[in-house]
């Protein structure tokens, strides 16, 4: 399935009529992050993208080198996109106290989450990632506008992978 049109003369992305087939365009969604580490683990079907800037910044955030932060932090996920190393089902960033470490910098996938395509397609999809998340179907209803910022930044990214 394609999420974007993307035009190779002007590289604009055209995704209005994805957005108005998204859930919360229908019906509120409720979603109140309890900072639980769940939606940093997984299996090895998971990943977190990144770009090559947020891994530069992050490099230089930690104050190691270059060669060094991609042998122990990341993988290629594609030719621009690097993916943070996964550990026994938990992203490298993750700490012990299950808190993201950079999360001032955590990558766009980690920033729009649980806002993504795959997710607000339909009520199924955004219900049964509830049952991995403890914050979706909780908390205070989530603003439209809040939404799609945060799925534009997301599909933003997607296009931005050659």
């Amino acid at each position: 399935m394609m999420l974007l049109s993307v035009t190779k003369d002007t590289k604009s992305i055209t995704y209005s009529s994805l957005m108005a087939k998204m859930i919360h365009q229908k019906q509120t969604l409720q979603f109140k992050c309890t900072g639980c580490g769940t939606c940093c683990t997984g299996g090895d079907d998971h990943y977190i993208a990144m770009s090559k800037t947020e891994a530069s910044r992050i490099q230089k955030h930690l104050g190691i080198t270059t060669a060094w932060f991609q042998r122990r932090y990341v993988m290629h996920l594609t030719r621009n996109t690097l993916t943070a190393r996964m550990h026994k089902g938990r992203c490298v960033f993750l700490n012990k106290e299950d808190k993201c470490s950079i999360y001032h910098l955590r990558p766009v996938q980690c920033r729009t989450y649980p806002y993504w395509p795959e997710l607000l397609e339909s009520k199924q999809a955004w219900n049964n990632e509830a049952k991995h998340c403890e914050g979706i179907n909780c908390g205070a209803t989530v603003p439209i506008t809040e939404i799609n910022k945060k799925l534009t930044m997301q599909l933003k990214s997607e296009q931005d992978e050659p």
